[in-house]
């Protein structure tokens, strides 16, 4: 059996490298190198790969992708998903400028130089309650593994997580209020969960430690680089009493795009999310939105109806039927709640504007082939998206290839 081109015994040794047992069988074995590939292949959230997962395995959904596609005819179910114009043809474009062995390897070796597991969902070989259970909910978008440092363990919680996010730019009041209720949950036996972001997120976990208790944060990017760099010092400590978990590969960078499907992670772990402090346009409205979606119980804290801080969350209360919430025993309280399908949704670019935009530069030109490899998608979407966003006047075309238009990101 190889993969990659690489014997049995050496996907073992990988594997090995991040937590797995020397007990696992040699299919246990090719299904976790399979999965790590996949973080490294596949956008967090790309639905086209899930699906393949879920129909024939991570083992050979991956063999599919890495064959010329006649391998397909094999499987009844993957030759009809791979009809012209299906999601699987598109994906398999987006997939295929990223099969490279020296990816996957190198995700592998920065793992293990930093001691970082790879957990996998508990139907693959997973240790019991080392993974997230919460996250299967998110179905063909579930992460397919997820990089973990600290102790998996912690997931195994007596009592459920609860997710505390909100703006960056917090108040005073807003850090005030965050720190209050994160520590009141940790005494209560809740795991704090959020995005170790500066203001709110950072001011969760800090309490939550400061008090003893369990805190999960999970990142946009590659957990061997923390990020913000601001909160190394955070995000250590919270390996040392919790987990600091993320499906993308060691040595990926955040992007804006990556943050807003992390932030499906944190509602879906998670039982119930209160948004305690964020503007009418913040990051957190986002996650507000996916733990909506999801069906689980959603809390706000208000503030003065003075504060552009608060406005979020007095959108939420109003618009999104969110429970208005005070203090820690009004948020456990959300646990036991059924959450409702929000009304309304935060307008923003298409997913594939976001990736595309990420993928460029203001300064340097990047080709399409470039951009098809760093942002996950197509070609044929990167140079549709391209044409678009040049009418926009969002991006130009130089001699040597495209770039981004300063400020593009805004829009």
């Amino acid at each position: 059996m190889s993969t990659f081109g690489l014997p049995e015994p050496r996907l073992r040794e990988f594997v090995q490298a991040v937590g797995g047992s020397a007990e696992l069988d040699d299919a246990a074995v090719a299904d976790r190198f399979a999965r790590a590939a996949w973080t490294v292949i596949a956008e967090p959230g790309d639905g086209a790969a899930g699906a393949l997962i879920a129909e024939v395995g991570a083992t050979t959904a991956l063999s599919l992708v890495l064959s010329t596609g006649r391998a397909a005819t094999s499987v009844p179910t993957v030759e009809a998903a791979a009809a012209p114009n299906s999601a699987l043809a598109a994906g398999l474009d987006r997939w295929r400028p990223r099969l490279r062995s020296v990816d996957v390897e190198r995700a592998f070796r920065l793992a293990a130089r930093v001691g970082a597991r790879l957990l996998v969902p508990s139907a693959s070989e997973s240790e019991p309650g080392d993974w997230p259970e919460g996250v299967d909910d998110l179905g063909d978008h579930a992460p397919v593994a997820l990089w973990a440092r600290g102790d998996p363990t912690r997931l195994r919680a007596p009592r459920a997580g609860i997710a505390l996010v909100g703006a960056r730019a917090a108040t005073g009041y807003g850090e005030h209020v965050a720190g209050e209720i994160s520590a009141g949950l940790v005494d209560l036996g809740h795991p704090i969960v959020s995005g170790a972001a500066y203001g709110i997120d950072g001011m969760a976990h800090r309490a939550a430690l400061a008090a003893s208790g369990t805190t999960i944060a999970f990142l946009a990017g590659g957990i061997d680089r923390f990020y913000p760099a601001g909160h190394d010092e955070l995000l250590r400590g919270i390996v040392d009493r919790g987990l600091v978990m993320s499906e993308l590969p060691c040595g990926a960078a955040p992007t804006k795009w990556r943050f807003l499907e992390r932030n499906r992670l944190i509602a879906a772990a998670s039982a119930a999310t209160v948004v305690v402090e964020a503007g009418a346009r913040s990051g957190s409205l986002n996650t507000a939105g996916h733990a909506a979606a999801l069906g689980r119980a959603l809390g706000a804290v208000p503030g003065p109806v003075t504060s552009p801080a608060s406005a979020g969350c007095h959108r939420l209360l109003r618009e999104y039927a969110a429970v208005c919430v005070t203090d820690a025993a009004e948020a456990a309280e959300l646990v036991d709640q059924p959450g409702a399908e929000p009304e309304s949704r935060e307008l923003r670019d298409s997913t594939e504007v976001i990736r595309l935009l990420d993928a460029m530069s203001t300064r340097s030109a990047r080709t399409p082939t470039d951009i098809a490899v760093r942002s996950g998608l197509a070609i044929g979407t990167v140079l549709g998206t391209l044409g678009t966003l040049a009418v926009q006047t969002r991006v130009r075309e130089r001699a040597d290839g495209w770039v981004a238009v300063p400020h593009a990101h805004s829009h």
